[in-house]
């Protein structure tokens, strides 16, 4: 009975030790697994945050109208591309045309109105100069008078006449001037250009002009179009969104960190992205720009009122802005609104939470040609009515110059 169970006893042991190797691999395994986190924990891993709750985020480009109108054109839809400059939108500019005409011709009358006050310059000088000159003529009759009145060959009656005829050189003169004067005042230290008049309906012509020019409605930047609401016929006003302009070249990422990883989070720190939809294959490159000056609950519609005490506590994420390089957004462009995964390297956190970062400009000068355009056409008008004598370029002035209704039909 006792043969069979000696192979048994002799197998325990060899069991046993067996499992003894097994067991002390596993721990050595673990143990250098443990070490090798440590190590990078130590080396990498402390030195990075990164986070999944993060989006790209862009300008959205509102196109309103200026004036109020109806479209009878539409040169864009959604998802197409439109050049900076463009005409997307065309109101009817039959109405604003008609106006422009008006304050182009009230323009026209009032040069030439103004021209005739600085011609009455000359008129009412004239004029003194021949009361002057009848002044002295009576005066010299009246003295010649009372030369010889001692002698008896002049009667008393006309050297009384003689007197009324001075006295009333005198008044004319007198008259003369002040209409000299009167008119000087309204001439005075200006030309035909600068004066009021001219200015005032001047003013009226760029006002005409730009509500006439405004029926165009150009992009103020090159994007993509998204959010087209308005169709042809539909009758806009002021400030009412037709369309919408994006420009992805220059997009951002706004990651949500949660507030426990922005203790050693600086403006400027190195970040690396990848794109849900293009994979981790498509790497870019990225910087730290600014952070968010609260959490998304603090500016949300509804923020939490905490202070009640029926409240629970919610760790809370802080919004970062991070650029990226814009030749990566070229060759792999990004949406608004893509997912994104970010990880930030925080080894040197020697730069500022809070600091002067460079304000971000955005500016277009699409508008700007309108007002150059008034200005000509405001010029052209000017000198074609001044006269030849106004010093102004007569150039402007020839017959194969159109007004500026005309150039906009």
């Amino acid at each position: 009975m006792s043969t069979p169970q000696q192979p048994a006893a002799s197998a325990q042991p060899a069991n046993n030790g067996k499992r003894k190797r097994m067991m002390t691999l596993i721990v050595i395994v673990i143990l250098i697994a443990a070490i090798a986190y440590g190590l990078y924990y130590f080396l990498v891993a402390r030195f990075h945050e990164d986070t999944d709750d993060a989006y790209v985020n862009g300008n959205v480009v509102q196109i309103t109208p200026q004036v109020t109108g109806t479209v009878i054109a539409v040169n864009a839809d959604d998802t197409q591309t439109v050049k900076i400059g463009d005409p997307i939108v065309v109101l009817d500019p039959a109405d604003s045309r008609v106006a422009l005409q008006q304050a182009e011709a009230q323009l026209a009358q009032t040069v030439r109105q103004v021209r005739g006050l600085f011609a009455d310059d000359n008129q009412y000088q004239a004029q003194v100069a021949v009361r002057q000159s009848d002044l002295s003529r009576a005066q010299d009759d009246l003295r010649r008078r009372m030369t010889i009145a001692q002698t008896g060959a002049v009667s008393v009656e006309e050297i009384s006449h003689a007197r009324d005829a001075v006295k009333s050189a005198q008044a004319a003169l007198d008259a003369a001037q002040q209409q000299l004067a009167s008119n000087r005042a309204l001439t005075a230290n200006t030309t035909i250009a600068d004066h009021p008049n001219v200015l005032a309906a001047a003013a009226k012509v760029r006002d005409a002009y730009l509500a006439n020019a405004r029926n165009t409605l150009p992009a103020p930047v090159t994007g993509y179009v998204a959010k087209r609401s308005v169709q042809v016929g539909q009758r806009v006003s002021p400030g009412s969104p037709l369309m919408a302009v994006v420009p992805l070249n220059a997009v951002w990422v706004d990651a949500n960190f949660k507030e426990v990883q922005l203790k050693h989070m600086r403006i400027g720190q190195p970040v690396e992205l990848t794109a849900d939809v293009y994979g981790s294959s498509v790497k870019y490159d990225g910087k730290v720009v600014g952070f968010s000056a609260g959490t998304g609950s603090a500016f949300s519609l509804l923020p939490a009122q905490n202070a009640t005490g029926n409240w629970i506590k919610v760790v809370q994420r802080l919004p970062v802005r991070i650029a990226i390089d814009p030749k990566q957004l070229e060759q792999h462009p990004l949406r608004i609104g893509l997912s994104m995964q970010v990880d930030v390297t925080i080894k040197d956190d020697s730069g500022g939470e809070l600091g002067n970062v460079p304000n971000t400009v955005y500016q277009t000068d699409v508008f700007a040609k309108y007002g150059d355009e008034a200005d000509a056409e405001i010029a052209r008008i000017i000198a074609a009515n001044a006269g030849p004598n106004s010093g102004l370029p007569q150039k402007a002035a020839s017959g194969d110059a159109k007004p500026a209704a005309a150039k906009l039909m």
